[in-house]
C-alpha cells in the first residue's frame, strides 16, 4: 500500500471512530499532525447556494463562526464553481489553502487551511483529505443534524422543514452517462414543490411535483404524493404505474391535487419515458437552441375520473440539456424572466452553476419576494453504455 493510501486509510478509520459531529474535528487534527497546519475550517454551502457558513475545528474557532459568507463572487465561489483549489499568501508567510469539498459532483462546501509548507505533495494530499471529507460529511449525516444544521441561512417554517425531508440528500449528482443538478427557493417558507431522483443499474428515475395550496396542507399532500411515487418505483413500476399510484393514493386521501412530471430515462440509450400530469412543460437546450418540449397534458393527480395517463417519449441525444420547472419559475413576477434565453446563456455552465443562475433570475425579478414556490432540475445527457469508454464525456467539474 503506497504512502497517501496508509494516511487516507487512518484518516477515515479516525473519522470512524471519532463521535459523527466531529469529522472536521479528526481532518484537522490530521493535517496539523502532518503536515503543522493552522486554522482549519470546513465552510458549508447553504440550502440555496448563495451564502457559506464556517464551522471550525476545535481550538480555531474565529472571531464570528456564526456569520454567513456572501457566496457570489467570492474567492469561494470561483473554487466551488471551477472544482479547484486555490492557494494565496497569507500574509504572515504562510498560504491560505482553499479546497472544494464534493461528492458525486455535489458540492457540499470548502476546506479551508493555512499552511507553512505547500509544496504540490502536501497541496495534492489536502485534496486527497478533501475529498475524504465529502465522504465522512455525507456518512455522518445519517447520525447528527450538525451538518443540516450548518445548510441553513434562515429560521425554517414548519413546512418547509417536512418538504426538506422529502427531498434527495443531494441536489447534484454525476455519472458517466449525465449530469444533473436541481434548486428549490425559497429555502424557509416553501409551499408544495419536490423534486426527486434515484438511479438503478439501467435507469434514472426523475420526478418534479408541486403539491396544490401553501403552508403544512401543501406539505402534507407532498409527502403523501413522494411516498406514493416511491413506494411505487420502488416496486419496480415504471412511470406509467408510479403515475396511477399517485393517483390513486391522493384520491384514496382527499388531500387534493397536484401536478408533476415523471421521468425514466433508459441509461443504455437515453430514451427518456414520461408522463406530464397538469405540470409546465419542460425546456430542451438541443444545438445551441432552446425549445418547449412539445407533450400532451394529463389532468394533475388527484383529480377525479381523469382520462388515462398517457407515456410520452423523448430521445436524449448527447449534448442535450433538459429543464424540469414549476409553475413559481413562471408565473407572478417570474414571468419577467426569459428563462430560454437565460438557459441559452448558461449553457456553458455545470448544471449547479446553471440552477443557480436561474434561481437567481427569478429572485431577482420577484425583488426576493416569492409568492410560490420556484423549483428547477437540469439534466445533462452525455453518452450511454454502448460508446467505447474512451470516447464517453468526463463528468463535469
Amino acid at each position: 500500500m503506497k504512502g497517501g493510501d496508509l494516511e487516507l486509510g487512518e484518516l477515515l478509520a479516525a473519522a470512524e471512530a471519532a463521535p459523527p459531529g466531529e469529522s472536521v474535528d479528526v481532518v484537522a487534527h490530521d493535517l496539523q499532525k502532518r503536515f503543522g497546519a493552522e486554522a482549519v475550517s470546513f465552510l458549508f454551502v447553504d440550502l440555496i447556494g448563495q451564502r457559506l457558513v464556517r464551522l471550525a475545528a476545535a481550538g480555531d474557532e474565529p472571531a464570528d463562526p456564526g456569520e454567513p459568507i456572501d457566496l457570489q463572487g467570492s474567492i469561494y465561489d470561483g473554487v466551488l464553481q471551477s472544482q479547484r483549489q486555490h492557494v494565496e499568501p497569507d500574509g504572515q508567510g504562510g498560504r491560505r489553502v482553499i479546497t472544494p469539498v464534493t461528492n458525486r459532483g455535489d458540492c457540499i462546501g470548502v476546506l479551508e487551511v493555512t499552511l507553512q509548507c505547500a509544496d504540490d505533495t502536501v497541496l495534492r494530499q489536502v485534496r486527497d483529505a478533501a475529498h475524504a471529507l465529502a465522504y465522512i460529511i455525507v456518512t455522518d449525516g445519517r447520525f447528527t443534524d450538525l451538518y443540516h444544521l450548518g445548510r441553513r441561512t434562515t429560521e425554517t417554517s414548519l413546512a418547509a422543514e417536512i418538504q426538506h425531508q422529502l427531498l434527495p440528500s443531494a441536489p447534484c449528482c454525476e455519472a458517466a452517462q449525465f449530469t444533473l443538478a436541481a434548486g428549490l427557493v425559497p429555502a424557509d417558507d416553501i409551499g408544495g414543490d419536490t423534486y426527486d431522483y434515484t438511479l438503478d443499474r439501467d435507469t434514472l428515475h426523475l420526478s418534479i411535483t408541486d403539491a396544490m395550496g401553501h403552508d403544512t396542507d401543501s406539505a402534507l399532500l407532498a409527502t403523501l404524493l413522494v411516498g406514493a411515487l416511491r413506494r411505487a418505483r420502488r416496486s419496480g413500476c415504471d412511470a406509467l404505474k408510479q403515475a396511477d399510484h399517485a393517483h390513486q393514493a391522493l384520491l384514496s386521501h382527499s388531500r387534493g391535487l397536484a401536478t408533476g412530471q415523471l421521468l425514466c430515462v433508459d441509461l443504455e440509450t437515453g430514451l427518456c419515458e414520461l408522463v406530464n400530469a397538469g405540470h409546465p412543460r419542460p425546456l430542451l437546450l438541443r444545438d445551441n437552441a432552446v425549445e418547449e418540449v412539445e407533450l400532451a397534458v394529463n389532468l394533475p393527480f388527484g383529480v377525479a375520473a381523469p382520462a388515462p395517463y398517457r407515456l410520452q417519449e423523448l430521445q436524449l441525444r448527447p449534448g442535450d440539456r433538459l429543464v424540469l420547472l414549476t409553475d413559481g419559475m413562471q408565473e407572478r413576477g417570474a414571468a419577467a424572466v426569459d428563462l430560454a434565453s437565460v438557459v441559452h446563456d448558461t449553457r456553458a455552465l455545470h448544471p449547479r452553476e446553471a440552477v443557480r443562475a436561474l434561481t437567481a433570475a427569478v429572485l431577482d425579478a420577484c425583488h426576493g419576494n416569492l409568492k410560490d414556490d420556484a423549483t428547477v432540475l437540469i439534466l445533462d445527457w452525455h453518452s450511454n453504455r454502448s460508446q467505447p469508454a474512451g470516447t464517453r464525456p468526463v463528468p463535469q467539474r
